[in-house]
């Protein structure tokens, strides 16, 4: 299992506490992970600063990997009274019809023609969500169609292992686009 914690700055979380970064092993090589870490005890390399085991075979053997995501959105939330206005505020999904909005926000700026394809409007975190998985590869073949359709089986897991979004995943980057869409908007 692997938990993702968005944040500001990683580094700064990471000194706090106490952990191990996790392994990736290719071939010949073990790499160091881009953003997991064990803050539990695992098997560790102390020469290598890593753990001695794959990240795919922790998993598997029930070690917790952590993954610390730099999410530069959060920079510009004030303190924690502000993040709670951020997120109970409706954003205006109006300003998703103009391209050099979306251009700005988080996760959906490369793809403001991809949204225009859409026969009805983005205009909820369920919708949003839905946009978020169709944009990856195993869901592509949904660009376009009715969100009714899209809903039918958007969630399904791809037989061929193609990369999705998972529900849970893609209403967290939902919520964190409109968040940033009331960001930009002076929220």
């Amino acid at each position: 299992m692997d938990i993702d914690i968005d944040s500001a700055d990683r580094e700064r979380i990471l000194k706090l506490i106490q952990n191990v970064p996790a392994s990736i092993h290719r071939k010949d090589e073990i790499v160091k992970h881009n953003t997991g870490v064990y803050v539990n005890p695992v098997p560790y390399d102390p020469q290598m600063n890593l753990c001695t085991l794959d990240h795919k075979q922790a998993e598997a053997m029930g070690y917790i990997k952590l993954d610390f995501l730099n999410v530069s959105v959060y920079e510009k939330v004030r303190d924690n009274a502000h993040l709670e206005e951020l997120l109970n505020t409706n954003p205006d999904w109006s300003k998703l019809q103009d391209e050099h909005f979306v251009k700005n926000i988080v996760h959906i700026g490369n793809h403001y023609d991809t949204m225009q394809r859409m026969p009805e409007l983005t205009d909820s975190i369920a919708r949003m969500a839905m946009f978020l998985s169709i944009i990856r590869p195993a869901k592509r073949h949904l660009i376009g169609l009715p969100w009714a359709t899209v809903a039918e089986t958007v969630w399904q897991k791809p037989s061929d292992n193609s990369y999705y979004y998972k529900h849970s995943h893609a209403v967290s980057y939902a919520h964190l686009v409109a968040l940033d869409i009331n960001l930009q908007s002076g929220v």
